[in-house]
C-alpha cells in the first residue's frame, strides 16, 4: 500500500510534467503506472519504516537495485526498466530539491538522492528500426488502394500511406490533419509528442494524392473536422490504415514488420542513405534526442554490410 503522502507527492509532480512540461497523455499514464508499482513496493520492501518524502528522496542504492530485481523478476522487460528507472529518478530529483515540499510535500531542505540517482538500469539492445526498401515502399503506394471497396476509399488510403513515407509523419499526426490543411501546402506545421510543433515539407505526389481523396470524398470536409474519414464520416481510425497494410503486405510478399509505422522509418532511413543530414532528419522526425535518430544510422551501416558480404568477392572466401 502507497502512503498518503507518497500518492499525494506523485500526483503533484504528474500534474506538473502534464502542466509545464507539457508530457503527453501517453506518457503520464505509463510514468504513473510505473512510480505507484515503485513506490507500492518500497512500502512493502521497507516494512512500514519510510515514512517522510525526505526519506524517499534519500533511498539507499541497496533498496533501488532491490526494486530493480523484483521488477525484472515479474517479467518487465530490460526497455521497460529503464523507462520506470527514469520516471522514479525524475520523480525522486523533483522531491529532493525541494519542489515536493514547496506544495505541502514535507520534503524540505537539502536532500542527499544521489545514491538513489546513481542507480543503472540493466544495458539492453536497442531494438532497430525495420524500413522497407525503396522498391518496397513504392510497390505499397502503388497497391494501398487496390483492396479498397469503393475508389474513395482507395485514394484515402493512398493519400495516408504516401503522407507517412512522403514527410515521415506519425499515423496519429497525419490522421490529427483537418480541412483547413487542404490543399495541402509546401511546408506543414505538425504538432507532434509533447505538443511539440515542428516543419516538414509535402513532396507534389503527396500533395497530388490528397487532392485527389479530396476530389472522391463524398463527405463535406469542415475546415476545424478531420481531414481523413471513415466510411461513416466520422474520423478515421489508424486501425483501418493497418488492415490497409496488411492487406497490401500479403499481396506483395512483404514481411509482418511492414506496418504504417514502417514507412516513417523508410523515410528517414532512405534520406539518410541518400546523404541526408542527421540533424536534419531528427528535425523533420521530431525526435526531443538525436540519438532516438542515431538508430537509422545503425540500419544503414546494417544494410551496407549486408550488400558488403553479399558482393565483395573476398567475403565469401
Amino acid at each position: 500500500m502507497i502512503p498518503p503522502a507518497h500518492g499525494d507527492a506523485l500526483a503533484r509532480w504528474l500534474a506538473q510534467l502534464k502542466g509545464a512540461e507539457g508530457a503527453s497523455p501517453h506518457t503520464i499514464k505509463a510514468y504513473g503506472q510505473d512510480l505507484r508499482a515503485f513506490l507500492a513496493f518500497i512500502a512493502a520492501h521497507r516494512g512500514g519504516e519510510i515514512g517522510g518524502l525526505s526519506d524517499l528522496a534519500a533511498l539507499p542504492l541497496a533498496d533501488m537495485r532491490a526494486w530493480m530485481a523484483h521488477a525484472r523478476g515479474t517479467g518487465l522487460s530490460a526497455r521497460s526498466l529503464a523507462r520506470a528507472l527514469s520516471a522514479v529518478k525524475g520523480f525522486i530529483a523533483w522531491l529532493a530539491d525541494g519542489s515536493g515540499s514547496s506544495m505541502g510535500g514535507g520534503a524540505g531542505g537539502a536532500i542527499d538522492a544521489s545514491a538513489a540517482l546513481s542507480a543503472r538500469s540493466p544495458k539492453h539492445l536497442r531494438k532497430l528500426p525495420r524500413p522497407l526498401t525503396e522498391d518496397g515502399a513504392k510497390d505499397v503506394l502503388d497497391s494501398v488502394g487496390d483492396f479498397a471497396p469503393e475508389p474513395w476509399v482507395a485514394a484515402r488510403d493512398t493519400a495516408v500511406v504516401t503522407l507517412l513515407y512522403g514527410s515521415g509523419l506519425r499515423i496519429s499526426e497525419a490522421l490529427s490533419l483537418t480541412g483547413a490543411d487542404h490543399p495541402l501546402p509546401e511546408v506543414l506545421r505538425i504538432t507532434g509528442k509533447g505538443n511539440k510543433t515542428r516543419l516538414v515539407p509535402t513532396l507534389p505526389a503527396t500533395q497530388a494524392a490528397v487532392a485527389e481523396y479530396m476530389r472522391l470524398c463524398p463527405f463535406d470536409l469542415a475546415r476545424d473536422a478531420a481531414l481523413f474519414r471513415g466510411a461513416r464520416g466520422g474520423p478515421l481510425n489508424a486501425r483501418l490504415i493497418a488492415l490497409a497494410m496488411q492487406r497490401t503486405r500479403a499481396a506483395l510478399g512483404l514481411p509482418p514488420s511492414a506496418t504504417p509505422h514502417a514507412l516513417r522509418h523508410s523515410f528517414a532511413t532512405h534520406l539518410l542513405a541518400a546523404g541526408g543530414d542527421l540533424r536534419a532528419i531528427q528535425e523533420l522526425l521530431g525526435h526531443a534526442s538525436l540519438s532516438t535518430t542515431e538508430a537509422y544510422t545503425a540500419v544503414d551501416t546494417a544494410r551496407l554490410m549486408d550488400v558488403y558480404n553479399s558482393a565483395h568477392p573476398r567475403a565469401n572466401g
